[in-house]
């Protein structure tokens, strides 16, 4: 049986961010997944990395917790928008503090190599956008995706990592919304 742990990086429990989650759920629940579900906004943490890597700011207990079900799961789904280019502030945040030497990577004594301590691990970034995907990616490079699937999930060692682009959500009709929310139902309960 599949463990998976949903992890949300919008901050707006109304969004149509949640939408997807919860029908990435069903379908996973539909395919006999074991779920365990991060609510990034919900979670109460300091976002901001404050001494960088020169000094550890203890882990709030939320921390703690979420990164309990990140080592617990086979599979990461992470939901979220593409704001200015990039993640939002709190889900930007949530990586900065959890994602950390000795817990999900760990550089290797006097090179410039490191372990990848999540090794084992694959995931999905399913993302909106109000822009099309191919637009995204010809002229701004895609930056979300290259800081989360490259420069932090591969690099800490998580593969395969798959992208779905949603959108343009901004000017999307309801007939339109409902289709995508079954595309990503399917999704899920493709997972074995």
């Amino acid at each position: 049986m599949k463990k998976i742990t949903l992890i949300n990086g919008h901050p707006n429990a109304n969004s149509f961010n949640f939408g997807l989650f919860e029908a990435y759920k069903k379908g996973a629940l539909y395919a006999d997944a074991q779920i365990k579900e991060i609510i990034i906004n919900d979670l109460s943490f300091n976002p901001n990395l404050q001494f960088g890597y020169q000094k550890r700011t203890a882990l709030e207990p939320d921390l703690l917790e979420a990164w309990e079900k990140i080592k617990w799961a086979d599979h990461l789904v992470w939901f979220h928008p593409v704001w200015w280019g990039g993640l939002p502030a709190i889900t930007k945040g949530f990586i900065d503090r959890l994602f950390l030497p000795g817990f999900a990577f760990r550089y290797k004594e006097n090179s410039m190599w490191w372990d990848k301590l999540l090794k084992g691990k694959t995931a999905h970034i399913i993302t909106t956008l109000d822009q099309p995907s191919w637009y995204y990616w010809l002229f701004y490079g895609r930056p979300s995706v290259n800081q989360l699937k490259k420069s932090t999930l591969e690099f800490c060692g998580v593969n395969p990592v798959k992208v779905t682009y949603v959108g343009i959500i901004k000017n999307a009709d309801e007939q339109q919304r409902t289709k995508w929310l079954n595309e990503v139902e399917k999704l899920g309960r493709r997972i074995r």
